[in-house]
């Protein structure tokens, strides 16, 4: 045990217990000889949106396009800026350039890691059209602020919800607090196809009807196009995978809750821990620490067999992708966040005893 390599994420062992069940949904896929947008796909987003308490949701390709397309059914005009947390993956941020609108980075708070309701205000101008809010490693944002933030300056609110399947703020689901939540299925998701995957929810008929046209080159009826759309549809056999998953969901949320408590109750105080409150449900998509000295402690724990990740090494305003997409300025709480942060391993494969190794070895550092 003690010599044996702690993966940050081992797939295979996540969806063994699942395997016996995806055989039966991939045979049954295979045999229907229909592979795109079948019942595979109505059941999932039938149960996604149940589950979630909305009334849609829309499979699509997967979380960008999930963001991309909730974006584009508002039709904004070109340019209008759109407020994004400054430490988010570029996902958030490809979404509004595609969109040919512009991201306006606004600070996290370095508690939450989320969008600081308290700094938004101030970047709103006369252009801003909407709030893309990340629900950040499994955490909720702080919504009734937010809330209160749109409806003050009349602006749409979308939720990037790829990490937080499940989460609720005040026991209401992320996703469910503005006109769109946007998820990703991908395969490390607490809820993770075998491949790229993602959905819209929400609770208007005609956005819902928009999205589902987006996705599907701009089309209602086949061969009949009423607007430049997308090819993002997500596939039959994912959307089999997913409903087989969903199905344990809170089991595998309440796994990793539990994986989080031993970190949070056992980790020596030299390693900032997520904060926790009543109002917050975490999921704990990712558990991270942070650490003036992480990258010796991430050497340190890979050199006694323990595998981490940093989510994310690169902020934003330093993707040279982004260079020329956002206004220069200094973001030091976003970049203290990038600079100190460490992912520990917190799987639905991971065992009680080996994060209780892992915050052994932590604890001697």
């Amino acid at each position: 045990m003690r010599n044996t390599m702690i993966d940050y994420e081992n797939l295979q062992k996540l969806n063994a217990s699942f395997f016996e069940e995806y055989t039966k949904s991939f045979e049954r896929v295979l045999n229907s000889g229909w592979y795109i947008l079948g019942q595979s796909v109505k059941n999932f987003e039938e149960e996604f949106s149940k589950y979630n308490n909305s009334r849609y949701a829309i499979g699509v390709a997967s979380g960008l396009d999930a963001i991309t397309l909730s974006l584009a059914a508002f039709d904004f005009e070109e340019g209008s800026e759109v407020i994004v947390p400054s430490n988010t993956y570029i996902a958030t941020i490809l979404s509004i350039a595609q969109n040919n609108l512009k991201p306006i980075l606004v600070e996290p708070s370095l508690e939450s890691y989320n969008i600081d309701p308290a700094k938004i205000e101030a970047a709103i101008t006369s252009k801003t059209k909407a709030i893309v809010v990340v629900h950040l490693y499994g955490k909720s944002c702080e919504m009734n602020a937010i809330l209160e933030i749109c409806k003050k300056y009349e602006l749409k609110l979308i939720e990037d919800c790829a990490q937080s399947h499940g989460a609720t703020y005040k026991g209401k689901h992320t996703g469910t607090f503005g006109e769109f939540g946007a998820f990703s299925f991908y395969p490390t998701k607490n809820l993770g196809a075998l491949g790229d995957a993602g959905a819209v929810v929400c609770d208007d008929a005609e956005l819902a009807h928009k999205i589902r046209r987006l996705r599907n080159y701009g089309s209602d009826v086949k061969y009949y196009n009423e607007v430049l759309g997308y090819n993002s549809r997500l596939d039959e056999m994912q959307a089999a995978f997913l409903s087989v998953k969903l199905k344990r969901l809170d089991d595998i949320n309440k796994h990793k809750r539990e994986l989080a408590s031993l970190y949070l109750k056992n980790l020596k105080l030299d390693f900032i821990k997520p904060v926790v409150d009543p109002d917050y449900f975490d999921v704990y998509h990712i558990f991270n620490i942070r650490h003036e000295r992480r990258d010796e402690l991430k050497a340190y724990l890979l050199k006694n067999n323990i595998k981490t990740e940093i989510h994310y090494p690169v902020s934003p305003i330093n993707q040279n992708a982004l260079k020329g997409i956002l206004d220069k300025g200094a973001f030091p709480i976003s970049e203290e966040i990038h600079q100190t942060t460490l992912s520990l391993p917190i799987s639905y494969c991971h065992t009680s005893d080996e994060v209780t190794r892992v915050i052994e070895v932590m604890n001697k550092f």
